[in-house]
């Protein structure tokens, strides 16, 4: 592999992909490079899975898709060697115990290091013999976490990692993730509808709606490329010509307003400005799609 190639982990050009009649993916285009913590964002059906299972070899597409400056359509085997995927981590096989899931694994990744596994399991309460069964929520998530942090990968994975957890260990298992696993030499791809949870911890988004990529940028530009504004009854025509994208209404007569590109100056004369969250940006971003 040529140092040109290695200095991307994913590009995507064209990627098409139908079943029967429906597009999961319409000539998506996005990049992703090392050391990213990406967010792959989309209502349901919007290609999300779609476009992660073509990144894994595990479906077929068209056009232009290299990950780790392999195909994987024909590399698949060679891929998986630097890819770890994890689908929700509150499911693991209630039958297994901490040993067998552990031993699965092992024989499984050719990068997993059982040593740094049982090093992390040392510090929880979980023992060898005990089932899944027998565990709480958050003695599983403690587990996963440890099976996810053994392996050596350069792309992780992540396709709705804590559906099921309430929020104190979904919260958990993304604060370990990063201060545990992440570096500058691992990139981790997520895909999540719990948006407000992943904000602060993501480097990249990609917001997808019917199968094409609406929006790829990093945070950085994000927060000086939108702007929101709180405006009032007093304000709000004045606030309206700038040409907002979004506007949604609020008690006691305020509406919020979102601009793209606008000087924030102009904006900031008629009321108060924020940076949007990325929640309110990705429903703005998708109405209609629900409709």
């Amino acid at each position: 592999m040529n140092a040109a190639v290695a200095e991307t982990v994913v590009s995507a050009k064209g990627l098409r992909k139908a079943y029967k009649q429906k597009l999961a993916l319409d000539n998506a285009d996005f990049t992703i490079e090392p050391g990213r913590i990406v967010g792959l964002i989309g209502p349901n059906g919007a290609g999300k899975t779609t476009a992660l299972k073509a990144m894994l070899g595990l479906t077929a597409f068209e056009g232009d898709l290299q990950v780790l400056g392999m195909d994987p359509r024909s590399q698949r085997n060679a891929l998986m060697n630097d890819v770890c995927f994890i689908a929700d981590v509150a499911v693991l096989p209630r039958w297994i115990r901490v040993k067998e899931a552990i031993d699965f694994v092992a024989g499984i990744h050719p990068r997993f290091d059982r040593a740094r596994c049982e090093r992390f399991l040392a510090n929880t309460k979980l023992q060898p013999r005990q089932r899944v069964r027998e565990l709480s929520k958050g003695m599983v998530v403690q587990l996963h976490l440890a099976l996810v942090m053994a392996i050596d990968a350069k792309v992780l994975v992540l396709d709705e990692p804590t559906l099921g957890l309430d929020i104190m260990y979904r919260k958990e298992f993304y604060q370990r993730l990063l201060e545990d696993y992440f570096d500058e030499q691992k990139t981790i791809i997520i895909t999540t509808h719990q948006v407000e949870e992943i904000e602060h911890i993501l480097t990249d988004v990609l917001f997808i709606r019917d199968g094409r990529i609406v929006l790829s940028t990093d945070m950085e530009t994000l927060a000086g490329r939108y702007t929101e504004l709180l405006a009032s009854a007093d304000t709000l025509e004045a606030a309206r010509a700038l040409g907002p994208i979004d506007e949604r209404s609020l008690p006691f007569g305020k509406t919020v307003l979102l601009y793209d590109g606008v000087d924030r100056n102009r904006i900031a004369a008629l009321g108060e400005t924020r940076n949007p969250g990325l929640a309110d940006l990705f429903v703005a971003t998708m109405k209609g799609t629900y409709a």
